[in-house]
């Protein structure tokens, strides 16, 4: 079976080398866990050290504003743009004037449709689920992700989709994201003294023999890693 690697030192050897080619993956998280820079550097990493092409649909910020973030971290797209695309909720709204007879949802996946068609994109980012569900007006939600959902296996595409958990809350999205999702993998934050870490847990991962339970996450000049030992 073809895996994904994550780049995350410790988790690609805690998951079996990586994630199952053309799974849908939950990354889930209250505010601040670092879950946008963790997808981000997946499709960093694998554009740059495998080639393969990916793209980020942002839907909380600008594309701008992303890219800069990222390059702060030490994620530079300079010389990357041939095998990562970023697309932000503007340009899904400038299209979506053109084509006035089209819904949004119908428009967003014109535009995947269209990159894996062009650019041969293999890898996917959604960012985030919840704004996603909110543009796209979802009226039954449950029929309306399990279609979602079909669609991206249909494409054959590896995706990653944010979830954003509320404070005080267990549940790792609003709706069946998580039973339908292949793999879900979890962030989270712990107080310890003065200080506040990072931990990543593989919650879900079908396919796979992967190590449970909660690891520190850390994130420095050489990018991600967990500490397993």
């Amino acid at each position: 079976m073809q895996r994904i690697k994550t780049y995350v030192k410790g988790l690609d050897e805690s998951t079996s080398n990586g994630i199952p080619k053309g799974h849908i993956v939950l990354i889930a998280g209250k505010p601040g866990t670092m879950k946008s820079s963790l997808a981000f550097n997946i499709l960093y990493k694998n554009a740059d050290e495998e080639a393969i092409p990916g793209a980020y649909v942002t839907l909380e910020q600008s594309r701008e504003s992303l890219l800069e973030n990222m390059k702060g971290l030490g994620m530079d797209l300079s010389g990357l743009e041939g095998s990562m695309s970023i697309l932000d909720l503007a340009m899904i709204r400038k299209k979506l004037t053109n084509l006035s007879k089209q819904t949004w949802l119908e428009v967003f996946k014109m535009y995947v449709e269209n990159l894996r068609k062009n650019m041969k994109i293999e890898l996917l980012v959604i960012d985030s689920m919840p704004v996603l569900e909110l543009m796209g007006n979802f009226e039954n939600p449950r029929n309306e992700l399990f279609n979602l959902f079909e669609w991206l296996r249909d494409l054959g595409l590896t995706t990653f989709l944010i979830a954003e958990m509320k404070q005080g809350s267990d549940q790792f999205s609003d709706n069946d994201e998580d039973f339908l999702a292949d793999g879900i993998i979890h962030l989270d934050l712990k107080r310890e003294g003065s200080s506040v870490n990072l931990f990543l847990s593989v919650v879900k991962m079908r396919k796979s023999n992967h190590r449970r339970g909660y690891f520190p996450l850390i994130l420095d000049m050489n990018g991600f890693e967990i500490v397993t030992d």
